[in-house]
């Protein structure tokens, strides 16, 4: 959620810059936001400025007046409200008395207090944002002397809460400062300039090479050249990266949205998951990295922490864990530094995350780290993320970029890469030789098996009708199979805006059984296991109660569609890997809800692809 790109170009004047800005916010779109602007220092000292809510094309229309003069220097920024509404004057940049324009990331924790002081220094307020307090704390310090590097640094000393900040100032038309703290910023290094961003693919149609800031950093870009400089205020060095990331734009193809084609690459992109990581009936622990064998060795109890979509990953991955012995909690990361904990003998704090940005498992991660977790594992998707600089291992998901707010690709292959983990130490505990090739095997048919699920759109799609009209829906499910319930209620309500739910099946007498009625739909999940008899008789009491059921469950389970009940069969697979053949025809459901109603399916609203702040 909201993003910033700033540069300083040495050639092709304002048109140039507007276009490496534009691209920029193209390309930052996925982390959602709802509103966009961009702000250029001129060479005759001047800042001119255009905003507007909504997307970025609509900004575009605006930006023709920019284009003209000889800038080299600007900032622009896609928004996610927080505080105040999308507006023209809550956007982003906040320009303070033609002397300082400001973007940033993140939550000021002490904007009230900063904004009693600043009105009765006499500074106005146009925005109801806690941005606009940065602007006028860095304008306050150039009015007191101080060039732009040390009123970003001073500011900076006096805000509280997670931020990332791009500032330029009327008066150094060649000079850009950025600060952060909590929230990432990033600085691109090309010939004839050099940018900042708040996440890799912004940059990557000008350079690959970048450097990360670290916490408490500020790089003072000056006519392209570059200086970093730590919380302390001495010159750093920071180590100099490469980027491996696509350079081009993500195109749809023949699909409708971008949803629907991460939902369909997701057999692909569990085969990348699972390349070079199996050899015969094993698993290659060197994919963990160097060290990871001696960690497994001593490691006696896994915590998972997540948020959203990878919680319910991590949820599925403690019935792996248990089941081959390894003792696991699973906990939801903006909970988990917000109580006492006890951390037994061998933790490893495992984190799940798309983004590798997601502010609150981050914050778990290094409040584990306080509390006396030794060793941080992490399965992430975005090589270049935070979440993998700050962990000691990691295990990279090679999903590809995801665009579509709703996870799809990702979950599927956290499950992937969380089973690789399973049995590298489940084979210290209880899991037998015989037992890991069973799973290595259902591991090799798993990208089959997902390309077969995805056979079911047609037959999905058609049931989906019943649902385009309907205000709730309950998701059932039990073992590994309830938190894909989960999944799937979650992926109808964010881009079919329908409250779903979901329950353990065996908890339907203890209250959700008095919401079934012929106007709210049921789905059950229902994979041909040891539990099979089990929910057949909860979807008996569903059905006696008059509820229409949409049952997904495996080929040969022996469950009939009849008078309510529509039955969708799944391939039958492998126990272990049920879970993510599973989830595919839950993602087929609700887009294609999502697609009768015309809802903005990639960009559903109120919500973002990587959330930073808390």
């Amino acid at each position: 959620m909201c993003g910033i790109i700033g540069a300083v170009l040495c050639e092709g004047g304002a048109g140039a810059l507007v276009d490496t800005l534009g691209e920029g916010l193209r390309r930052l779109e996925y982390r959602g936001y709802d509103s966009a602007g961009m702000a250029l220092v001129g060479g005759d000292k001047t800042i001119r400025r255009a905003r507007r809510p909504g997307r970025v094309r609509e900004l575009e229309q605006d930006l023709g007046a920019l284009r003209e003069g000889d800038a080299r220097t600007g900032i622009a920024h896609t928004r996610w409200a927080t505080h105040g509404a999308p507006s023209e004057a809550n956007a982003h940049p906040h320009i303070c008395n033609g002397a300082v324009a400001v973007v940033c990331n993140g939550i000021v924790e002490n904007h009230e207090e900063l904004r009693r002081a600043q009105t009765e220094a006499g500074f106005r307020f146009t925005s109801q944002t806690d941005t606009e307090v940065v602007a006028h704390e860095i304008c306050a310090q150039v009015q007191d002397g101080r060039d732009l590097l040390g009123a970003v640094q001073a500011a900076a000393a006096k805000l509280k809460g997670a931020y990332a900040i791009g500032a330029v100032a009327a008066g150094e038309p060649g000079r850009l400062v950025g600060a952060r703290r909590g929230s990432p910023l990033i600085v691109g290094i090309a010939d004839g300039g050099a940018l900042i961003v708040s996440d890799v693919p912004a940059l990557l149609h000008v350079t690959r090479d970048y450097l990360v800031l670290e916490e408490g950093d500020v790089v003072d870009i000056v006519d392209g050249a570059f200086t970093v400089y730590d919380a302390a205020g001495s010159e750093v060095q920071r180590e100099l990266r490469k980027s491996g990331g696509d350079s081009g734009a993500v195109e749809l193809g023949n699909y409708r949205h971008y949803m629907e084609k991460e939902i369909f690459e997701q057999g692909r992109a569990v085969a990348d998951t699972l390349e070079g990581r199996l050899s015969g009936g094993h698993i290659l622990e060197e994919m963990f990295g160097a060290g990871s064998g001696a960690l497994f060795d001593r490691v006696k109890f896994v915590k998972c922490i997540a948020c959203g979509t990878s919680f319910y990953a991590a949820m599925v991955a403690r019935h792996w864990f248990e089941s081959c012995g390894v003792p696991c909690d699973v906990e939801i990361a903006s909970e988990f530094r917000y109580r006492r904990h006890t951390v037994p003998d061998g933790a490893l704090v495992v984190a799940v995350s798309q983004s590798g940005e997601t502010i609150d498992t981050l914050e778990a991660l290094r409040h584990a780290r306080r509390i006396g977790y030794r060793d941080a594992l992490c399965i992430c998707n975005v090589a270049e993320s935070s979440l993998v600089r700050e962990s000691d291992f990691v295990l990279l998901t090679h999903a590809g970029r995801e665009i579509g707010v709703a996870s799809t690709k990702a979950f599927t292959t956290q499950l992937t890469a969380l089973l690789l983990l399973v049995i590298a130490l489940g084979r210290r505990a209880a899991l037998a030789a015989a037992a890991e090739s069973e799973l290595v095997a259902e591991l090799r048919a798993l990208p089959t098996a997902v390309a077969r699920a995805l056979e079911l759109n047609a037959a999905v799609a058609a049931v989906a009708r019943r649902f385009a009209d309907k205000r709730h829906a309950l998701y059932l499910g039990r073992g590994a199979h309830y938190p894909v319930a989960l999944e799937g209620a979650l992926k109808l309500k964010e881009i079919s805006y329908i409250h779903a739910e979901a329950y353990p099946a065996g908890e339907l007498k203890h209250g959700p059984l008095a919401l079934v009625d012929n106007d709210m739909p049921v789905v059950a999940v229902a994979p041909n296991n040891e539990l099979l008899v089990k929910i057949k008789s909860n979807i008996q009491e569903v059905r006696a109660r008059g509820g229409q059921l949409l049952v997904f469950t495996a080929e040969g389970a022996g469950i009939r569609g009849g008078d309510g009940v529509t039955v969708v069969e799944v391939p039958s697979v492998g126990d272990a890997v049920s879970p993510i053949v599973f989830t595919v025809p839950l993602q087929l459901l609700a887009y294609h809800v999502a697609t009768i109603k015309g809802t903005d399916i990639d960009k559903p609203r109120n919500l973002a692809k990587a959330v930073t702040v808390e």
